[in-house]
């Protein structure tokens, strides 16, 4: 589990295909403290450390993975967001993250506040991709609170230090960005018949 509070960001170092498989490995700050079988959150993704070779560690996307997310468009050089599992004794900062991404979006928008950015994305229709205004959302594995919200697209707004410590600098109209749809509202929505 983990709760969308981003640690540092990792950088791509290389890409390797193996069939339908993509073996990602990136460069981080916290590299020297991962070890094998580690469950790490990249860009929202949950994936499994395979590898781990100086301050370069690998892990493995399955075909599944790359057609659910952005991960399949990553090139040598990127920034994801990285978040570690949440601790047992941990404080739970973000909300309920699992990092199993529901979809993609695409950035709309970006318009400067002067003090903070807001960011507006548009999502494909499905009764399972439900957002509300002040609700939870996850982007690029973020824990972010909604602003304006329809049944297509949502708003958040960053803060200066969101917008310098992750990747969220480098989004941009265009950008598809991960979304995981908050886990409470995915179960109402299932009890309420509404999937």
């Amino acid at each position: 589990m983990f709760t969308g509070i981003i640690e540092t960001l990792a950088k791509v170092e290389s890409i390797a295909k193996e069939n339908s498989n993509v073996h990602f490995t990136f460069s981080s700050s916290i590299t020297g403290e991962l070890k094998i079988d580690q469950s790490v959150a990249h860009n929202g993704v949950c994936l499994t450390v395979v590898k781990i070779d100086g301050n370069k560690y690998t892990v493995t996307a399955i075909d599944e993975t790359l057609k659910r997310t952005n991960l399949g468009e990553l090139k040598t050089g990127d920034l994801v967001n990285l978040e570690r599992c949440m601790p047992a004794n941990g404080r739970f900062d973000g909300h309920i993250v699992q990092g199993h991404v529901d979809t993609t979006a695409t950035c709309k928008n970006v318009n400067d506040l002067k003090g903070s950015w807001e960011f507006e994305f548009e999502h494909e229709v499905s009764k399972q991709n439900i957002t509300v205004e002040k609700g939870s959302i996850t982007i690029n594995g973020v824990s972010l609170t909604v602003v304006k919200s329809t049944n297509n697209s949502f708003s958040v707004h960053i803060i200066p230090y969101t917008f310098e410590h992750t990747n969220f600098k480098n989004i941009k109209p265009g950008t598809k960005v991960n979304l995981e749809f908050d886990i409470v509202g995915k179960y109402v929505s299932k009890l309420m018949g509404l999937k």
